[in-house]
């Protein structure tokens, strides 16, 4: 568990420092998250630090319980609401919060940080890669629910990663960097 912590606390911290020399233009570039820019999906990863559990849960009800929609809805709001200060603050604040999310445990945690971290500088053109190790811990979390959840259809497939030993799935093999399967498999269009 400690591992995993400190992945996530060195995800966190050098999205921050990515994020701090990120000039102020590209703050409102396109992420791979449709319809949201940079300040939306950083509203976004950092909601879970600037919310209470009944605030979220406020939202939620709001949201007629649909958790997409409230998550848009929030990040749509405070993207609007506070600075790219503010968001780098809260962001450089918490690297080492211990946030979770519901059922997904610690490795949920390094899953939407990585996750969310691609969605921001691969469309940016950064050449950033995650460590090998990090990728690792979140492929091998992913489950068939969390697949299909993002309407990724592996029937037939089975991917392998290039760059380190990961497979899923079984039938035609389909072979590529562990960061642009993470990306597939979670319903990125790249």
């Amino acid at each position: 568990m400690t591992d995993v912590r400190a992945a996530i606390a060195a995800e966190r911290a050098e999205l921050a420092a990515l994020l701090t020399d990120l000039p102020a233009h590209q703050w409102d570039a396109p992420t791979l998250c449709e319809g949201w820019r940079v300040r939306e999906v950083v509203a976004h990863i950092t909601t879970a630090y600037r919310y209470s559990l009944p605030r979220i849960l406020g939202n939620l009800v709001r949201s007629g319980g649909n958790f997409n929609r409230m998550s848009d809805r929030c990040a749509r709001r405070d993207a609007a609401a506070l600075s790219t200060e503010d968001l780098l603050t809260s962001l450089r604040d918490n690297i080492n919060h211990p946030w979770k999310p519901p059922g997904g445990g610690y490795e949920g945690a390094l899953s939407h940080d990585v996750i969310h971290g691609l969605d921001i500088t691969v469309p940016l053109g950064v050449d950033r890669r995650v460590p090998l190790d990090r990728l690792k811990t979140v492929l091998d979390d992913l489950s068939e629910k969390n697949v299909k959840y993002f309407g990724v259809n592996l029937d037939g497939i089975q991917l392998r990663a290039t760059d380190m030993d990961w497979t899923l799935g079984s039938g035609t093999p389909k072979s590529a960097p562990a960061q642009d399967l993470l990306l597939f498999l979670c319903g990125r269009k790249i």
